[in-house]
């Protein structure tokens, strides 16, 4: 018998990817439009870092209550509905003519995004065994790897910086990068389960789980802060690449290349997910990939040519593609299962406070070191995200050598009473 995620109806994950595919696709799209339209309004590096972080404000307040609401109810509504904002942030931000108004309609797509991506990972976690995680959460994500593959391109073919027409040009983007998420609705039908929305009394006592025992489960902590530093390198190449090409005097045409090839690697990475971990394992698998992204974000400081950038991005793309899904399957095996929705709402709070967080200090190191510097950040954020990731190998091998020698110490006492036995019998 089949289990969930197995056998023939895994249509629903298909269709699944192809939605978060349109919708990662707008997002990917409006993010590099948004800081155009930003330094055609008049916008520093600092003010872009300000914006790029706004967009992940509204996320951080909702993402536990949208959790808690999913653990004892349906998925799907909640693809809808974060479809239509996403569409309505990325049109109202093209329509916006002031900084003030494309921080806060950035905002409103970014709760849109939230919004669609709680219900799409609780459907992947409700609808998937135990055994399909990996696999079901990696595929998943290569919906996200297309968009992201895709809306870079097609914003910098739509931005034309020559002549004046980066604001017109870019406001066009964002209208665009609104079409394209309509077309999410195109394959959002029959994605949830008849019966997977009923989770029964587990699901119902969801809301007793208190959020601190969540995040003291064993590998949630870890698993929420690799994903944060993962997604926050992400989201500042995405915000910040433009802004050093306007420096070095690379096409916005050129930099939605370079973001694209950054994502077709993940793309790759996310398909040759399952055989890479059961090689490595999970927890070395995003140890190592953690710790090279590391060292290749502090490659791009470096005013290297353009051919060195796209090579460098490639090979970024590829191990930064490790993270997102492993750190799934992390915090949904770790969590209690009565209320995965809210640990999975509880990394993307996490994520969101990456998104805040890091764009705005990226806003300063930038305004004090050089448009360059933030990615020299990033390379400490990974670095520390490879060490919490390595923790739960740092355990095991201790739990490991204590349970050796606690063989070791019985081994020798059950000898020593041997001893003693035979003496005894030796002495009568």
């Amino acid at each position: 018998m089949s289990g969930p995620g197995t056998g023939p109806g895994r249509g629903w994950l298909l269709r699944l990817v192809i939605t978060f595919a349109f919708a990662q696709g707008a997002v990917s799209m409006a993010r590099p439009a948004v800081s155009y339209r930003a330094l055609a309004l008049g916008a520093d590096a600092r003010a872009v870092g300000i914006i790029a972080g706004v967009y992940a404000v509204l996320p951080l307040l909702a993402a536990v209550p949208l959790g808690r609401r999913t653990d004892h109810g349906r998925c799907a509504p909640l693809l809808p509905v974060g479809v239509a904002l996403i569409g309505i942030g990325c049109a109202l931000s093209g329509l916006a003519n002031s900084l003030a108004a494309m921080a806060a309609w950035s905002a409103v797509m970014g709760l849109g995004h939230l919004v669609f991506v709680i219900g799409a990972q609780s459907l992947v976690a409700r609808q998937s065994g135990p055994d399909d995680h990996d696999r079901n959460f990696g595929h998943f994500t290569i919906g996200a790897s297309l968009g992201q593959l895709v809306g870079p391109i097609a914003a910098g073919v739509l931005v034309d910086e020559r002549d004046g027409h980066m604001a017109r040009t870019s406001a066009l983007a964002l209208l665009v990068s609104a079409a394209v998420a309509v077309c999410a609705y195109a394959a959002m039908w029959r994605i949830e389960r008849s019966g997977a929305g009923a989770p029964g009394k587990a699901g119902r006592e969801a809301a007793k789980v208190p959020v601190h025992r969540i995040l003291r489960t064993r590998g949630v902590p870890g698993g929420i802060y690799t994903s944060l530093a993962v997604l926050s390198a992400a989201d500042i190449l995405t915000a910040y690449l433009p802004v050093v090409g306007e420096e070095r005097g690379i096409a916005p045409a050129v930099v939605g290349v370079l973001l694209s090839l950054r994502a077709g690697a993940s793309v790759l990475c996310r398909v040759a997910l399952p055989p890479m971990a059961r090689l490595l394992g999970r927890d070395v698998l995003l140890v190592v990939s953690c710790a090279l992204s590391a060292g290749l974000c502090v490659l791009l400081v470096m005013p290297v040519p353009v051919w060195a950038l796209a090579v460098a991005l490639t090979l970024l793309g590829f191990f930064l593609g490790v993270g997102q899904p492993l750190s799934m399957t992390t915090v949904v095996q770790a969590a209690p299962p009565e209320a995965r929705s809210t640990a999975l709402a509880l990394r993307l709070s996490g994520n969101r406070l990456g998104q805040i967080a890091a764009p705005a200090s990226a806003g300063l190191v930038a305004g004090v070191a050089g448009t360059a510097a933030p990615f020299a950040m990033l390379g400490g954020l990974l670095v520390t995200a490879a060490g919490a990731a390595g923790l739960p190998l740092v355990r095991g091998r201790r739990g490991r050598d204590r349970d050796a020698a606690h063989v070791g110490t019985g081994c020798a006492a059950e000898t020593s009473t041997a001893s003693l036995e035979a003496g005894r019998r030796t002495h009568r």
